[in-house]
């Protein structure tokens, strides 16, 4: 076995200033890279299951438009094996600008698929665009976060390891922010008609932060001394080969870990809404408000909690926000059930609360996932372990709908669901501290 070492990065290139600047940039890309992502959920909730996949049934039209976005969820895995054997070897800033592009090309083109008399089509493009979407962003976190990590000193590691992170509340506010201010600007018509395309088309502002990081950000001081060590050994065989060689185990338990944190985060920023809109009676705006104030919690406890894991140790915070997700499970469903047009706080209590837990698991996670895997795998470990998970937050949406089978009584069924990910995710944590304890130089 691959032995995974701690992170060093030296002062003289990783001081504060440094490592603010690379954070930043990393922020940017994933806010914009995640809006990307998330309001293609957003409008398969809203939209295309009312129009591209409109049937008889609900509940068919409803699977049928998750199916779409549990595509992309099954494409980040193979984005995450092309990115870690590239990031890996070429290195980290330039899989991530690749990643950031393909995303928004990926993106603006959504927003052009036709309505037409062709039935096949327009699922079929964007089953296709999806897909891309899905490579681009399972190339992309890695990058990112191992930007932010790389460059940050090692007491702040975690701090800064979660400014990635920000860009998931980040980028889920500014989506959902703009299909709220469309909903208020057009009518129901001229929403579903072309108004739901114009966020997809805002997406090509990607480019500028692209291009930014390419300009401006020098490659991480990790991977240059890993370039060093590899300039003058044998060229060593395809670094995804080595990790699921070496360290299969190791991806496999941080994926196990973190499957309950990205099934609860789908089913809040996007199988909610779809409940509340058509099982519950909600209107779209009183929906969309709550999801936006609820990932709002996220940007202050995020950072809070990575910076509770550089005091307290990662797996301690992490396990705290596995615990709590699990514990909140049950009551976050049942709240959501009794919610309705005139009463919208359950739906918020449970939301909120949902967020306040998720966020002890999300702040530490990439600075964990970095410190499990040597640096010459890094980039291919620690994504292949976040996106092996998110098949099952991709999968969490569409399996939603057909638990609950249009009938508000099953809603609660959820719960236990997400309970039982809880106890896997924290079995899957304490294997993997043990795998480490019994690592003499594990970090």
């Amino acid at each position: 076995m691959v032995s995974p070492p701690t992170l060093e990065t030296p002062a003289s290139t990783s001081d504060e200033r440094t490592a603010r600047k690379a954070g930043i940039a990393a922020a940017l890309a994933t806010s914009l890279e995640w809006y990307d992502f998330y309001i293609y959920g957003t409008a398969a909730a809203l939209v295309f299951n009312e129009t591209y996949f409109a049937t008889d049934s609900e509940v068919v039209a409803a699977v049928s438009s998750f199916a779409t976005v549990a595509v992309g969820f099954i494409a980040r895995p193979i984005g995450g094996v092309v990115a870690g054997h590239f990031g890996d070897k070429v290195g980290r800033k330039p899989v991530l600008v690749a990643s950031t592009l393909l995303m928004g090309l990926a993106t603006v083109l959504i927003g052009f698929v036709p309505e037409t008399s062709t039935v096949w089509l327009a699922p079929t493009l964007l089953v296709i665009l999806r897909i891309t979407q899905g490579l681009a962003v399972g190339g992309q976190w890695g990058g990112a976060v191992l930007l932010a990590t790389e460059y940050a000193p090692p007491h702040r590691r975690g701090f800064y390891g979660s400014f990635p992170q920000l860009g998931i509340p980040i980028g889920l506010i500014l989506g959902n922010g703009i299909f709220l201010v469309l909903t208020w600007l057009t009518s129901p018509d001229a929403f579903m008609a072309w108004g739901w395309r114009i966020p997809f088309w805002i997406s090509a502002v990607i480019v500028l932060v692209a291009m930014g990081i390419h300009r401006y950000l020098e490659e991480t001081p990790e991977f240059q001394r890993v370039e060093a060590k590899m300039a003058v050994n044998t060229p060593r065989r395809s670094p995804v080969i080595q990790v699921l060689r070496h360290n299969f185990s190791t991806v496999a338990l941080a994926a196990g870990t973190y499957l309950i944190g990205i099934a609860m985060f789908y089913l809040t920023i996007t199988g909610s809404i779809q409940v509340a809109t058509t099982n519950l009676g909600m209107s779209r705006s009183d929906t969309l408000w709550i999801v936006l104030v609820s990932a709002a919690v996220l940007i202050p406890l995020g950072p809070l909690s990575a910076h509770l894991s550089d005091k307290y140790g990662r797996k301690l915070i992490y396990g705290i926000g596995i615990a709590l997700m699990g514990v909140w499970a049950i009551p976050m469903w049942l709240l959501i059930a009794h919610a309705g047009p005139g009463t919208t706080w359950p739906l918020a209590v449970a939301l909120i609360m949902s967020c306040v837990a998720m966020a002890f698991q999300t702040g530490p996670q990439p600075a964990l996932f970095a410190e499990i895997f040597p640096a010459e795998l890094r980039y291919s470990g620690a994504t292949l372990g976040y996106q092996f998970a998110a098949i099952v937050g991709g999968m969490s949406p569409m399996v939603m709908v057909a638990v609950i089978n249009g009938q508000v009584d099953n809603i609660w069924r959820i719960g236990p669901v997400l309970t039982l990910l809880a106890v896997i995710a924290l079995a899957s944590l304490y294997a993997l501290h043990l795998r480490q304890a019994r690592t003499p130089s594990a970090a």
